[in-house]
């Protein structure tokens, strides 16, 4: 599909966006931790140091209630005694009690500062590997994986869903060390106190478990749907900007926002539900944190009666179960948490695990040397294997012919090309170049000896230079000028501000279309091709740049073997070879004069056109 396709089919509004995908059950769990726990083990050690100090904080948090009852105790038998005549509060104990837990909230808060910072860097790391992980992979993806799938959820799998593993990641291990690390102390601590009210403490955690893992379960399938219509709210957003122009024009801004509307709709239900379950859990955390304080308040005051336990230690005891209620709360919502980020894992590995192209067996090392001959031996492709669209094509090319395709849109033209740079495979048959079949070429090779210039122009927010420079980037600022120079572009450069130094902006908007794609030719001249294809590369100049560009061309084309693709065909006439295609054959081929008096498909197209242009 090229990229004037592409742009039809994401700006019909009522196109793939208007049909929502099903929400997808969720995927395998044990795979997407399997694959998480792989980025994490380069960090071992300091995942150790953090589990650690997350230990150590906990431990020191966990002493202190326990520390301070005993202060309270004091207090309470001081005030007992001083009522009664005795010597009242020993402050001076008071005083060191005070002291300690002042030391050990301390150490607890570095402790706790500590495992944050390493944990920070640990998460940063591993969202630097998947980011490029991602990079990597796109460029190791075939072209038909971009033709199924929208620009924009692709990008929402390498922003949205990596940053919310990231920033969940930094968190969410160093809570869940801490929360158990502090249910274990605290369960401890309680049962030093007193056993009979840590049991009944613990009848209450069954409860909590049980609602907990029903939300847990009924809340995954959403925040999973729900980065899946982000990915598609983003995805339409990137399409309804990039064709903003095509839709006001069609008057289409309604139907636009109708669409969005109906995105964000399903986007809303779908993170209203996610959100709702997962915000039950703080109350019935908190409901049955409450049962807790008054099962143990009961109980303390009647084993206080009978002197079993001091004042001092219910209090203990009373801060224990509420922050042994804490972490369970905190466990609640990490689990909560926890589901978001396996929900953008998933999506993240799922495009690392997607199928990628090809790799070459047999690979031909040294491609340095080849003339240019070319032969198609009876190809067949469809971008659909059970839609042919290429039916055994069969030609040969002598190096240094000028070869012109031309037919009628949909004829296979655009398909033959990108076929020979190995953009897609064959269904069958074989392209070979110099002899060599080019799938025992190296990609990289192959593509290195072919110079491409699309009639759709890719330009980037950079310099004039740079853009130029981009089909050698080791060239010089003096063979990016020369380059230029052969294009036709130095002159309208010099009449710009800053001339090579002009930055292009997002759009590229501030250059003519015609000088876009004088700068995309003057690449291919830099890069120094020794095959040459040019894909309706003059469709978008005017007349007098086209005679330019077409002497360009010729000094470009001489001594290398090019293929040409011209709707225009009095662009043709002097082709070595001029192929003309039909449904995905060639039905003629041969020189300008000899088609034109066979009298043929070809003849019919080209007085077809000279009878346009003459009207």
């Amino acid at each position: 599909m090229n990229k004037n396709q592409n742009n039809k089919q994401k700006l019909s509004i009522g196109g793939p966006m208007g049909k929502m995908m099903n929400t997808e059950k969720p995927k395998n769990f044990k795979k997407t931790m399997k694959n998480l726990l792989s980025y994490l083990r380069p960090y071992r050690a300091s995942i150790i140091i953090v589990i650690f100090f997350a230990f150590g904080s906990a431990a020191f948090s966990i002493v202190g209630p326990k520390i301070l009852g005993n202060a309270t105790t004091a207090i309470f038998e001081g005030l007992v005694s001083k009522v009664s005549g005795s010597s009242g509060i020993d402050f001076i104990y008071v005083g060191k009690i005070i002291l300690i837990l002042l030391v050990l909230y301390g150490i607890s808060a570095l402790f706790s500062f500590i495992q944050g910072f390493i944990m920070t860097g640990v998460a940063q790391k591993v969202t630097f590997k998947l980011r490029k992980s991602l990079s990597e992979k796109i460029n190791r993806m075939p072209l038909k994986y971009f033709d199924k799938h929208n620009h924009g959820e692709v990008l929402s799998r390498i922003t949205n869903d990596v940053d919310t593993l990231g920033q969940n990641l930094s968190q969410g291990l160093s809570d869940i060390v801490t929360s158990v690390t502090t249910i274990i102390g605290i369960l401890i601590m309680m049962i030093s106190i007193n056993f009979f009210m840590t049991l009944a403490t613990l009848l209450i955690i069954p409860i909590s478990l049980v609602l907990i893992s029903f939300t847990v379960k009924r809340t995954q399938k959403y925040f999973k749907t729900q980065q899946e219509y982000i990915g598609h709210i983003n995805g339409y957003v990137e399409e309804i900007y990039s064709g903003h122009n095509i839709i006001k024009s069609f008057n289409n801004e309604e139907k636009a926002v109708e669409d969005f509307a109906t995105l964000n709709d399903k986007l809303y239900k779908t993170a209203w539900k996610a959100q709702f379950f997962s915000g039950m859990m703080m109350p019935i955390i908190t409901f049955v944190g409450n049962l807790s304080y008054v099962g143990v308040s009961i109980l303390g005051g009647w084993l206080a009666i009978q002197g079993k336990i001091k004042v001092g230690d219910i209090l203990a005891f009373i801060q224990y179960v509420r922050s042994f209620m804490q972490p369970i709360s905190n466990t609640a919502q990490i689990a909560s948490v926890f589901q978001y980020t396996i929900a953008a894992a998933e999506r993240v590995f799922e495009f690392i695990n997607e199928e990628e192209e090809p790799t070459n067996s047999n690979v031909i090392d040294n491609l340095d040397d080849i003339k240019g001959a070319v032969e198609f031996k009876n190809i067949n492709f469809g971008y659909d294997k059970n839609k042919i669209i290429i039916n055994d094509f069969s030609i040969k090319i002598k190096p240094g012919q000028n070869v012109a395709i031309v037919g009628p849109t949909g004829a296979g033209k655009t398909t033959i090309v990108k076929l020979l740079m190995r953009f897609y495979d064959l269904n069958s048959g074989s392209i070979l170049i110099d002899n060599y079949d080019i799938t025992k070429i190296k990609k990289s090779d192959l593509r290195k000896n072919i110079g491409m210039v699309l009639q759709d122009t890719w330009l980037f927010n950079g310099t004039i230079m740079d853009n130029i420079r981009y089909g050698k980037l080791e060239a010089s600022d003096e063979e990016v000028k020369a380059a230029a120079k052969a294009a036709y572009v130095d002159h309208f450069v010099h009449t710009l501000p800053e001339g090579y130094d002009l930055v292009l902006n997002e759009e590229t908007n501030n250059i003519s279309q015609g000088q876009k794609q004088l700068l995309t030719i003057a690449r291919a001249i830099l890069a120094n091709p020794k095959i040459l294809i040019l894909d309706e590369a003059t469709s978008s100049v005017d007349t007098r740049t086209e005679v330019l560009i077409q002497t360009a061309m010729e000094n470009l084309m001489k001594d290398r073997t090019s293929f040409i693709i011209a709707h225009r065909l009095s662009t043709i006439k002097n082709a070595d070879l001029i192929l003309v295609m039909k449904d995905g054959d060639i039905v003629e081929h041969g020189k300008h004069n000899q088609l034109l008096k066979n009298n043929g498909f070809y003849a019919n197209l080209y007085n077809s056109q000279f009878e346009e242009e003459l009207s």
